[in-house]
């Protein structure tokens, strides 16, 4: 058995590292999802579900089980866990990156309205707004408080409480088509599309289809994030992954 990977995952680009390390190494693969959604996408190697409770905990998981190499591949909007992961490989003295897709960048037919903030993102719609939601099941909340606009909130998971009108909830799991991202824009009436600039082709149809419709998108701003190397794409964390196993 080759060295022993600790992947903080919960995103599509972890999953896909996994598989490729899986693939293409003798590494052990050890995936931690901190737990948020009950059903995850199935994962290659094997699967740690819950959070480690902070630094000081994760850089004692990383010295008990031998961990040769952390890789941080949360979302670009987990601050506090990245936050967490590089206090502990720098106590454990074991080895890190992240891997991080580049964010999306606005074209010139698009009109974005940037926000740092969910709470910044709720004041720009205006009153009477119809907005696709789409933060995440967690982020929602503030949006579906004000009654003067309609929310569609887009979930891969249903909420403990659904919504009260004129709010409501679709439960969908990504990628969407742009003929898909389309057709609801379309059929929802919708004015506006709130997201975070998660980047990815996956969840760029809904940028496109907010282009062709002329719809104005909030974008919130990815929150700022430990300095350490970061890889963007597979064959540069595998690339990286080399140099720092050597």
């Amino acid at each position: 058995m080759g060295r022993r990977i600790l992947i903080l995952g919960g995103t599509a680009d972890a999953r896909e590292l996994a598989e490729l390390l899986d693939r293409e190494t003798d590494c052990e693969v050890i995936t931690s999802l901190a737990g948020r959604t009950s059903q995850p996408a199935v994962q290659t190697g094997t699967v740690r579900v819950g959070g480690f409770g902070g630094a000081d905990p994760l850089a004692g998981y990383l010295a008990e089980n031998e961990i040769n190499l952390l890789i941080d591949a949360t979302h670009p909007y987990a601050a506090q866990i990245s936050t967490n992961a590089t206090a502990a490989s720098e106590a454990a003295g074991v080895p890190s990156f992240r891997l991080e897709r580049p964010g999306w960048a606005p074209l010139e037919a698009d009109n974005w309205i940037n926000v740092s903030t969910v709470e910044e993102a709720v004041a720009a719609l205006p009153n009477g707004a119809r907005a696709l939601v789409t933060v995440g099941t967690g982020g929602a909340a503030p949006f579906l408080q004000r009654l003067d606009i309609q929310v569609v909130a887009r979930m891969i998971e249903r909420p403990a409480e659904p919504p009260m009108p004129p709010h409501k909830v679709m439960v969908a799991r990504p990628p969407f088509a742009l003929e898909d991202e389309l057709l609801l824009m379309r059929t929802e009436h919708i004015t506006h599309l709130v997201t975070k600039n998660a980047g990815g082709k996956k969840m760029a149809p809904k940028i496109a289809a907010a282009r062709a419709l002329k719809i104005p998108v909030v974008m919130i701003a990815r929150p700022k994030l430990p300095e350490i190397e970061t890889a963007r794409n597979l064959n540069h964390a595998l690339a990286i992954m080399g140099r720092l196993l050597a």
